[in-house]
């Protein structure tokens, strides 16, 4: 009787701390919610707090599970909530950081939920236990989609349709058309991104890398590194672009163009029934003292003038010495004024990142003097030339940015998209701009206005080591070049700079030479201007596009050299 007392006693203090661990855990996951989404420090100390609570809490159930189910009634979307809180820890720890390794920490919790099946019985539970499910398919989704992992995301939509249709038929729920919406936006998105499709033996189509790869940028020749970027902000506001919770095409394009390969031994699989455990603790390997993996990014849809600006300042105010900052935007833009008055600083308009009113603000016809609230006019970024800037413009009113003046020294590069385009690859921009899916993927973008929708995959290969080619003899046009601005070098060191640049100048080439681009307004322009080096007009660049026309069959696209003028 009194070793039954004892256990029983055992039991009760078992579920007593469950619940402790539960609601703490709880408390400190919405507090996350109140901290500054900018900065580095003030947050950091809560995130660790809040994974030292939740990895007691899982060893916690997987320790005492018989006495939890027997005592408590433990059921498995309970602990499905608690892997999937942990799931969005990592999410979040890797928006904070940049590092990709905590997003194959969120997958490997995120693939284990649906592996073990913890909400096969959610949908009998109520509504709101329904849509957390929804939730978490969506979570899930978007981690896939940022480890490209694209087939599991076809799946996984397939999966979200099933599960949103037996939330509906059982509920009638207010927000069912929300959900469709959703689904949608995801399938668009998907579609969208496959601009090209690259089959492989089996005629299937391949998702193919496009993070910064080993050996994926033309090295340094004996060169002193000037800067390394360390703070960058993707800004995305174009109105008729595909997107998918709060990231357009753009965004998702440039978030990989800035960042490595994830390292295949960081992804953790998890096969047996046994529940994952959390991985590392963020705070011993998050923002180490030493280089970056990558450079931490701000990702800003739609952001309003005072948002775009607290960011803006966190990211000036936290830049070390001797480190960039880049500023990329996407997004429509705002011609200005009729009669303008000055240089360019605020008259010429700008980009619209933006197009909310203002509460109370009056829809009649505006005076000539009264400006777009949310509009980014170049004069506001003067403030932030104090510091090294590096500025890429994907908009139809880029080269407004064309004339930011050198008021601190400091290096000032800008990389302008082309201001209008044929008005057959105009009518793609919901797929993403032309300009960007170069800075991205410089051979899709070729394939792209090549009007090549299918590639075999040796064909691929061929052509991609063909690009790399062009890439490293692009370089060393640029470390030879005695008429490029200085300012260019500054930036040069820098691996993830210097890979824009590159592409920068193939996409120049690209257009250049192309038949279906014959206005200057059809060119990416740059600060200060190459056009004045010895660089763009180079005639080994017109024959390297040429024999990547000829590998593709697309030569005839492309204007011979006895054609130019």
């Amino acid at each position: 009787m009194a070793d039954h007392e004892h256990v029983g006693e055992e039991e009760r203090k078992v579920v007593q701390e469950f619940c402790y661990l539960l609601e703490k855990s709880k408390q400190l996951f919405n507090g996350l919610r109140d901290l500054p989404q900018y900065g580095h420090k003030q947050w950091q100390s809560y995130f660790g707090r809040t994974f030292d609570v939740y990895t007691k809490l899982w060893k916690f159930q997987q320790q005492n599970r018989q006495s939890l189910d027997t005592r408590y009634g433990l059921k498995r979307w309970q602990i499905g909530e608690i892997a999937s809180k942990i799931g969005q820890l990592y999410y979040h720890y890797y928006l904070r950081t940049s590092e990709t390794n905590y997003l194959n920490e969120s997958f490997s919790f995120y693939s284990a939920i649906r592996a073990r099946a913890y909400y096969s019985k959610a949908n009998k539970e109520g509504p709101e236990l329904c849509v957390k499910k929804l939730r978490y398919y969506a979570r899930f989704i978007v981690v896939c989609l940022l480890l490209r992992k694209i087939d599991l995301v076809r799946e996984l939509i397939k999966e979200l349709n099933r599960q949103i249709e037996e939330y509906t038929s059982l509920y009638e729920p207010e927000d069912q058309l929300e959900w469709q919406l959703v689904l949608g936006e995801i399938r668009s998105f998907i579609e969208a991104e496959q601009i090209i499709n690259v089959i492989d033996t089996d005629t299937k189509p391949m998702v193919l890398p496009h993070r910064l790869g080993k050996d994926g940028v033309p090295a340094l020749e004996r060169q002193q590194v000037y800067l390394t970027l360390q703070e960058a902000l993707i800004i995305g506001n174009c109105n008729e672009q595909i997107k998918f919770s709060e990231l357009t095409l753009d965004m998702y394009r440039i978030l990989q163009a800035l960042e490595r390969e994830p390292k295949g031994d960081e992804i953790h699989h998890h096969h047996n029934d046994s529940s994952p455990a959390p991985g590392q603790q963020p705070m011993e390997n998050g923002d180490r003292s030493g280089k970056r993996e990558n450079p931490h990014k701000y990702l800003l849809y739609k952001p309003t003038f005072g948002q775009l600006f607290t960011f803006l300042s966190a990211g000036f105010k936290e830049l070390p010495p001797n480190a960039a900052l880049l500023i990329y935007l996407s997004a429509d833009g705002s011609q200005g004024s009729d009669r303008p008055e000055d240089e360019g600083a605020y008259d010429y308009g700008g980009v619209v990142t933006n197009n909310r009113r203002e509460p109370g603000e009056q829809v009649t016809k505006k005076s000539h003097l009264l400006k777009e609230m949310h509009c980014l006019h170049p004069g506001d970024l003067y403030p932030y030339t104090r510091k090294p800037l590096f500025l890429v413009v994907d908009s139809n009113n880029s080269t407004v940015f064309k004339n930011i003046p050198n008021l601190f020294g400091q290096p000032v590069v800008c990389l302008m998209s082309p201001t209008t385009l044929p008005k057959n690859v105009q009518d793609q921009n919901t797929k993403g701009n032309l300009f960007t899916l170069f800075l991205y993927s410089p051979l899709t973008a070729f394939c792209h206005v090549s009007d090549i929708a299918d590639i075999p995959i040796a064909l691929w290969e061929k052509c991609e080591k063909h690009v790399k080619m062009v890439m490293q003899e692009v370089a060393q046009l640029i470390t030879k070049s005695r008429t490029l601005d200085h300012t260019y070098m500054q930036f040069y060191g820098d691996e993830f700079l210097r890979l824009l640049m590159l592409r920068f100048v193939f996409c120049h080439a690209t257009l250049r030479y192309h038949r279906g681009f014959k206005d200057e307004s059809y060119y990416p322009h740059s600060h200060p201007d190459m056009k004045s080096c010895d660089i763009l007009e180079n005639s080994s660049l017109h024959k390297w596009i040429l024999e990547l026309a000829s590998m593709l069959d697309v030569r005839a696209l492309f204007l011979e050299v006895s054609e130019l003028d």
